[in-house]
């Protein structure tokens, strides 16, 4: 019962949190360096939008099936932490294999397709996504499991900070380097750098969280395993504000993935000016090798940017909610970052990019905590992993919009240059991303808020 759990202290908070921080740093690595890779087996900026429908795809179909199944697993070692240590091991190979895609392409001989590189990628990215979102949901789960209601807030604001924190290392460590030793880490690098920050921190995880046991009485209603529908169903009969924060998050989410997706991409080709060399030549790509990296190397200093904004926020959010409410909170917290995202729009200017991805890692950190929280206060013990599985459907749906819509949009607006060469309107996301934002923001607004 929820009366019988006691709090976590700060320091089995911060535990508690580092699984997700190995997974936020492979997530963001991923995030950062799929780009440049992928374009450099010759993806356009539409095909590439299609390669990251792994992961609203995997999050729709992987979320609510492994919540579901998670709430009616039974194993000695605990119902999340076999799904939570499967997705840590699978997705470290996938980091591992997907920089080599390429290599491992031409190890076929002079007779494979051309495309079998971008092919081997493309797989490794959808593996990579499905294990991270096999992970997430369980993850979540663990919240409404083990924490009393009143530490909810709390515990998910845990959960920004160690995403922050994990995101901040993993995009800045190559800068670092580059700028304290002069030392450029390689691609490769960084990914078998990422795969295994996943694998080591879901382990400690696994060990060192002892999940609360809850007693199943077997009943009729209790031997069949809920449908995916029928969970959908008892989804939207919790409370008629529950459909209010599933659009909250569509909107929402539309607008972060619209950054997430296509800002390296932007950085490098729009910041940068480095054309579009999905289809150069080596001459020109080595010509351009130099501002490649240059601007691949600041969007991760951005990133990182982004993503200490987050860490040091979070708890802040966290205790500014219980004290104002979530929904005023994240209220502010979305237009700060529509407004970020409206300078990215207008400027190209470096400082001030940096400068607004800062601003707008303030809407991150509450994205990924307030939501959650004003949810967890509708779900019922014993449905946790369910519920966070079809509430991921919100955060997965709208991206399948970017990544096809957004995609398309970009790789229809080129800007023909000299020499034959183009690029395209990377920064036409930060427009669609703030625009999506406010909307976030206004329907956040009519959100009745459970106070209990």
């Amino acid at each position: 019962m929820q009366e019988d759990l006691k709090k976590f202290s700060t320091i089995q908070l911060l535990n508690f949190c580092l699984g997700f921080f190995g997974l936020q740093f492979a997530w963001q690595m991923r995030i950062i360096l799929s780009g440049p890779v992928t374009e450099s087996l010759g993806a356009s900026p539409f095909l590439f939008g299609l390669i990251w429908l792994a992961g609203p795809v995997t999050g729709i179909v992987v979320q609510p099936i492994i919540g579901a199944l998670s709430d009616h697993t039974q194993t000695p070692i605990g119902r999340r932490v076999p799904y939570l240590l499967g997705g840590a091991i699978l997705a470290a190979i996938g980091l591992f294999v997907l920089p080599n895609s390429g290599n491992i392409a031409e190890s076929f001989g002079t007779n494979a397709p051309v495309w079998l590189g971008l092919l081997i990628a493309a797989i490794m990215i959808w593996i990579i996504d499905a294990c991270v979102n096999a992970a997430q949901g369980p993850y979540r789960a663990l919240i409404p499991d083990n924490m009393p209601k009143e530490q909810h807030s709390v515990a998910n604001s845990y959960l920004s900070f160690a995403i922050g924190l994990g995101s901040v290392i993993a995009a800045g460590t190559a800068p670092f380097l580059k700028w304290a030793l002069g030392y450029q880490m390689s691609v490769n690098a960084q990914f078998y750098m990422a795969g295994l920050a996943f694998l080591l921190a879901m382990i400690w995880t696994c060990i060192t969280i002892k999940e609360r046991k809850i007693e199943k009485v077997e009943t009729k209603e209790d031997v069949k395993t809920p449908t995916f529908m029928e969970n959908v169903k008892e989804f939207f009969k919790i409370s008629p504000e529950v459909p209010k924060i599933c659009l909250m998050q569509f909107f929402a989410w539309i607008g972060l993935m619209s950054m997430m997706i296509f800002f390296t991409q932007y950085s490098i080709h729009t910041v940068f000016n480095v054309p579009d060399l999905a289809g150069a030549d080596d001459t020109v790509k080595i010509l351009y090798d130099a501002a490649n990296m240059e601007g691949a190397n600041f969007s991760s200093i951005c990133f990182a940017i982004f993503n200490l904004i987050c860490f040091i926020v979070a708890l802040p959010i966290g205790k500014l909610a219980v004290k104002y409410g979530n929904k005023i909170v994240h209220i502010v917290s979305l237009i700060s970052m529509a407004i970020a995202y409206l300078i990215m729009w207008k400027t190209t200017d470096k400082t001030l990019v940096a400068f607004a991805m800062g601003l707008a890692g303030i809407g991150w950190s509450s994205t990924l905590a307030l939501p959650f929280a004003m949810l967890s206060k509708y779900i019922k013990q014993g449905t946790e992993g369910s519920i966070m599985g079809v509430f991921n459907i919100f955060i997965a749906a709208p991206q399948v919009l970017v990544c096809t819509v957004l995609a398309k949009v970009i790789d229809s607006a080129k800007i023909t240059l000299e020499d034959g060469l183009f690029n395209n309107h990377w920064e036409y996301a930060f427009l669609v991303g703030a625009i999506m934002l406010i909307l976030a923001a206004l329907t956040t607004c009519f959100v009745k808020e459970k106070t209990n």
